[in-house]
């Protein structure tokens, strides 16, 4: 016996708060696979009598639904909701209302789904990952991770350099209005998407090939329509400067407005970020994750290979890189294709390096595989090993061709770093891809991964030796002193040269211009003797060399003339930006105006020209930035102030993420926390 079904109602509400969907709206069905939903359904006539009323029910996603893919599923009532399948039962007495319960699969495709009822009745649903439920594959058993890695839609990134990580805050906006709709679109966009649909949305199954796609789609290098165009320069003509960008929902909303045209410009951070918002949107629990002193390893052999000139010039020939600190993203999986012991995070990076299968992406590797040195296992784990732990080698070229290894100390991959769950703090997991220098285990993994310099490597000790120490109040405006230390272990006198370079520098590695320099012919050191060199940076000279990454690369060499031994000493400072102070003004409540009070004081000993502050949040700012520029300059010494105004529209706590402009300085970044009340 069939329904006689009038009206129904979709519960969006109650079914989209079950989820932990309410904060994409409630005006569309959103849910999770592996957990019921809930529709209500109005009877013109008759009642639902259990054991003889028939329900035929089909659920279908993509162009071209097939059974045997997963993308279509046909099933009728049961007694009871049965999670391990596509199932639906009645959970309300006869009558002329009908509670219906239907639940999907554990392992259904994610995407855009109609549900069919007795062949007439039609309505579309949002089908998510499901990380609270134990059968899905992104299933993670705490509710305060959940809350970080899956709902949190603000964040931190960490920047700056191994030394001095600087925190920056990002407004991830898994949420805002579009946002999802975006996501699903880059799906659909994708090339694989492109050429069979419908192999496609049944690959949406699995967490592994969603993963792998995002990664080659949040970049667009192989012209498939991807989120973010990367540069690199130092001008970023016909786009803005990546340090312009201050969350996701901006990006993601251009490339959807624009045809899926992409957007300019990103840098690593900005790709890894942007990478984290569309995993935490489709249920993905996901972090952002920074690796000091990075390798780019592009020819495979675990050394980065580096040759300077007897004036600490580097040979800019070799495509090896050691970036400042580079951004991935982790994903919370578990591996089923994959040997035991290998589930928990896996690591994916979709900012454009290397190709992996003719696309530029890269991963999912398990954190594990990269720790326990197991390069076979899928995917890309020697590129991602390599980062973390590749073998930097310099050389010395003397005028007369001859060259000499140089005793260095600097080591890939330092203090990787992730925002600690819950609080603002760094968390640093280095320990989750190396075991700790030195160890059994560690060799015991260079010889797994078949790395070889790393395992001949013998500690020489020359008897020289040079360190670089920084004064204090190293702050972008200022003229400071930095030092060179160099020493003599031996017992003779020693004759050296010493060679002392600041040099503006890149994030990603790429030396800019001098900002100092220093050549000392005559060093003597006497045996268990030190000399300690200054070398003064001038503002006047390193304000218009900086990139806005405000680096500057120390460098000293120190060569003894006796043997043509060679150590060095490599230093990366960043440079204190001014601090904006942040006031917020009222009370801070739901749909109550609010003021923003923004004041920063102008370090520099020169006017700032162009002068903005703009301020972004999640579920602060309506998903979109406000600006207040500044009428006339300001002077050194002198305070921009200006008030913003906004309009929370949830409570809880959130990230209120504030920028300032302006020709000089560029952009500096602050951030304050509210707590919204109700």
């Amino acid at each position: 016996m069939a329904l006689d079904i009038s009206t129904w109602d979709l519960a969006c509400q109650f079914n989209n708060t079950d989820h932990h969907t309410e904060l994409n709206g409630t005006d569309k069905l959103i849910v999770r696979r592996g957990q019921a939903f809930t529709i209500n359904l109005y009877l013109n006539s008759g009642s639902y009598q259990p054991g003889y009323t028939q329900l035929h029910i089909t659920a279908e996603t993509g162009p071209q639904p097939e059974e045997q893919y997963g993308t279509r599923a046909v099933f009728g009532l049961s007694n009871d909701i049965d999670d391990t399948c596509w199932s639906a039962a009645v959970s309300s007495p006869p009558g002329d209302t009908v509670c219906l319960s239907v639940c999907a699969a554990p392992d259904a495709p994610i995407g855009r789904y109609v549900l069919t009822l007795d062949g007439h009745i039609q309505f579309e649903f949002i089908l998510l990952f499901n990380p609270w439920c134990p059968r899905d594959v992104v299933y993670m058993d705490s509710e305060e991770k959940l809350a970080e890695y899956v709902l949190a839609q603000d964040g931190i990134i960490f920047r700056g350099d191994a030394k001095y990580p600087v925190p920056l805050a990002w407004y991830f906006g898994q949420f805002e209005e579009g946002i999802l709709d975006a996501c699903l679109r880059i799906l659909d966009m994708n090339p694989k998407h492109r050429r069979n649909p419908g192999k496609d949305c049944s690959g949406r199954r699995n967490v592994i090939y969603v993963t792998r796609v995002l990664s080659a789609m949040i970049n667009s290098n192989d012209r498939d329509y991807g989120v973010l165009e990367g540069c690199w320069k130092d001008t970023f003509d016909g786009g803005v400067s990546p340090m312009s960008w201050r969350g996701s929902v901006q990006i993601l909303k251009i490339w959807d407005s624009t045809s899926c045209l992409p957007v300019r410009y990103g840098q690593c951070w900005v790709f890894a970020a942007v990478a984290c918002t569309v995993s935490r949107a489709l249920g993905i629990p996901c972090r952002v994750v920074t690796n000091y002193y990075s390798a780019h390893d592009t020819n495979s052999n675990l050394v980065i290979e580096q040759y300077l000139n007897e004036k600490g010039e580097l040979d800019t020939s070799s495509k090896d890189m050691i970036w400042n600190y580079h951004c991935w993203v982790e994903s919370w999986m578990t591996r089923p294709d994959l040997p035991q012991g290998f589930d928990g995070w896996q690591a994916s990076d979709p900012t454009p390096q290397e190709r992996s299968e003719g696309v530029f992406c890269c991963g999912p590797v398990p954190v594990r595989a990269i720790k326990e040195g197991e390069l076979t296992l899928k995917y890309d784990a020697p590129f991602v090993f390599a980062e973390v732990n590749a073998d930097l080698v310099y050389t010395l070229k003397y005028k007369d061709g001859s060259t000499k290894k140089i005793v260095n100390n600097q080591k890939v991959g330092q203090n990787i770093s992730t925002k600690s769950v819950g609080r603002d703090q760094r968390e640093d997991i280095t320990h989750l891809y190396k075991y700790p220098e030195g160890s059994a285990e560690e060799r015991q993994v260079f010889e797994k991964a078949n790395h070889q310099n790393k395992l001949l490597q013998e500690k020489a000790n020359p008897g020289l030796h040079i360190t670089i120490k920084l004064s204090t109040g190293v702050k972008k405006g200022c003229d400071f002193d930095v030092f060179a230390i160099a020493s003599n272990n031996t017992e003779e006198d020693k004759k050296c040269r010493l060679v002392f370079a600041s040099r503006a520098v890149s994030y990603n590695g790429v030396i800019g211009r001098e900002c100092g320099f220093k050549d000392l012919l005559n060093v003597e050191l006497a045996p268990g003797g030190e000399r300690k060199v200054s070398l003064r940076l001038n503002y006047s000279k390193y304000c218009n060399n900086l990139t806005e990454d405000n680096l500057i690369r120390l460098g000293a060499l120190l060569i003894d003339y006796s043997t043509k031994e060679a150590v060095m000493a490599m230093r990366d400072i960043v440079l204190d930006e001014p601090e904006i102070k942040i006031r917020i003004l009222g009370e801070p409540k739901e749909r109550r105006k609010l003021a923003a009070e923004l004041t920063l004081q102008n370090p520099l000993p020169e006017p700032l020209q162009g002068c903005c502050f703009t301020i972004e949040g999640a579920n602060l700012t309506g998903g979109s930035s406000i600006t207040e520029k500044l009428d006339s300059p300001i002077e050194p010494g002198q305070e921009a102030k200006v008030k913003i105004y906004f309009t929370p529209t949830q409570s809880g706590l959130r990230k209120l993420v504030v920028d300032f402009d302006s020709d000089k300085l560029g952009h500096v970044r602050g951030y304050r926390n509210v707590i919204i009340g109700k």
